[in-house]
């Protein structure tokens, strides 16, 4: 019995997994059930014993990409001097990199509109990762006291680094897109920076 849930358990998250790198890279409205069982090595004959429905694995794929993310941020601020956190992980986020590599990136440039148009259960699965997601940012501004500043300077930052991925996918790979990226480093990171200025300032005049 031990074995058959442990199986179970492993089966299902290889099918939410490879179910999560699919959809950021098609998007939830060109896969079907069959599409994401096939992406898993599965048929879609045992989907209903692992879920409940096709927005039931939406949703927990959604919010397996989106803690994927939120523990690659954690992991890039480890090491980082506190005043380099945030512009190093928006420098990260708005790379070529990850402008070319959608089915390992973050979720929501691929999956925000299709979920915006999808089931209530996915809109909660994402809004919820999404909190947490602004939370981890709030963490590494530099010197921002204000709880309510802290979180619309996170909040606004993460909506310009989602806005210039998706445009600079939309545009193709060029001089263009290379310049909606900076675009979009200078803007999500300009906050950062003006309170990491202000921190340095108050230091010196702590020390004067």
């Amino acid at each position: 019995m031990r074995y058959v849930e442990d199986h179970r358990r492993r089966t299902h998250s290889r099918i939410v997994e490879n179910a999560s790198y699919g959809l950021r890279q098609k998007g939830a409205e060109g896969l079907s059930v069959v599409d994401l069982m096939k992406l898993a090595g599965l048929t879609h004959g045992g989907f209903y014993n692992h879920f409940d429905s096709r927005a039931a694995l939406v949703g927990e794929a959604v919010a397996f990409a989106m803690d994927q993310m939120t523990a690659r941020w954690k992991k890039l601020a480890n090491g980082k001097a506190n005043g380099e956190r945030f512009e190093a992980l928006v420098a990260d986020y708005l790379s070529t990199r990850h402008r070319d590599n959608p089915k390992h990136g973050c979720a929501l440039p691929t999956l925000a509109v299709d979920v915006a148009r999808s089931s209530p259960s996915e809109q909660q699965a994402l809004a919820s990762k999404l909190e947490m997601m602004i939370d981890v940012l709030v963490e590494l501004l530099p010197g921002e006291s204000q709880p309510r500043q802290a979180r619309q300077i996170a909040t606004g930052a993460i909506a310009t680094m989602v806005g210039s991925i998706v445009l600079s996918r939309a545009v193709g790979a060029g001089k263009l897109s290379d310049c909606i990226l900076d675009a979009g480093r200078r803007t999500a990171g300009g906050p950062a920076r003006k309170a990491r200025r202000r921190t340095i300032e108050a230091m010196r005049c702590k020390k004067s």
